[in-house]
């Protein structure tokens, strides 16, 4: 039988080592952001790297208990209390597309605009353009543009401002700057949401469009805990109780 084979962790009897890295050196010395960029990327950030890469967990860690990965977790933790893994579990399994997902989509529409803006001798906001207008031809969604509380999204300045000051801002920012006014000049004014700024900021940074979702995952899982923490201490079990409209058939006799 073959052997799994992996570069990312190796153990024996005294010592654990992540991509080479001895973890007690790493536990002294490294932040858990850091690690997440070398588990993922093979090789330790610069301290600038790593602080923004802190500061995009930050931002997706929770929004509240009404988005629908906190009020999946605290809804099966109201029902389950003696499993967290379980509650945690419902939570990441409401991170899709529409909620906190669209990341690694949106990465592949940079990576997809950046690469056309190349090939074809375009310029960024060209290449933004025709994006919008294929998107807008074909019925399509834009990933990573609307949010359904904010007309701007508060974290979209930080991020950008953060990644510029940290000298990571490229394509991938310019790329949703270009098709944030795109989309406002020939649809209509939608904001960068924050799988948007992700997205365009993990491309800068070098991550491969998967991460777009992994990363709000990693993040989100924080809040979730707090979420269902806070269930656990304060609420009882049960207490969550979603108002139900009945509209079908009047009670009748089986035929």
């Amino acid at each position: 039988m073959e052997p799994w084979r992996t570069s990312i962790v190796d153990a024996d009897e005294k010592n654990i080592w992540i991509r080479g890295y001895d973890i007690g050196s790493l536990m002294q010395r490294s932040t858990f952001a850091e690690t997440i960029f070398l588990l993922h990327l093979g090789r330790m950030p610069t301290k600038e790297e790593g602080r923004l890469l802190d500061a995009i967990l930050i931002s997706s860690s929770d929004h509240g208990p009404g988005s629908p990965s906190a009020a999946t977790a605290r809804l099966a933790c109201s029902g389950n209390r003696k499993s967290l893994s379980s509650a945690i579990a419902a939570g990441v399994l409401a991170i899709g597309d529409e909620h906190g997902g669209a990341g690694m989509a949106c990465m592949e529409m940079i990576a997809a605009g950046v690469t056309m803006a190349k090939s074809e001798s375009l310029s960024i906001e060209e290449a933004a353009n025709r994006t919008v207008e294929n998107a807008r031809n074909q019925k399509l969604r834009l990933p990573g543009m609307g949010h359904r509380v904010h007309s701007h999204d508060p974290r979209k300045d930080v991020l950008f401002g953060m990644a510029r000051e940290c000298g990571v801002a490229g394509y991938g920012i310019d790329f949703m700057l270009a098709l944030e006014s795109a989309v406002t000049s020939k649809i209509k004014p939608l904001p960068i949401n924050i799988d948007g700024v992700l997205a365009a900021v993990l491309f800068d940074l070098g991550f491969p469009a998967a991460f777009g979702r992994l990363a709000f995952i990693i993040g989100r899982v924080a809040g979730l805990s707090a979420e269902i923490s806070e269930e656990i201490s304060r609420e009882k079990a049960m207490r969550i109780r979603i108002p139900v409209s009945y509209d079908g058939p009047p009670p009748r006799d089986l035929p």
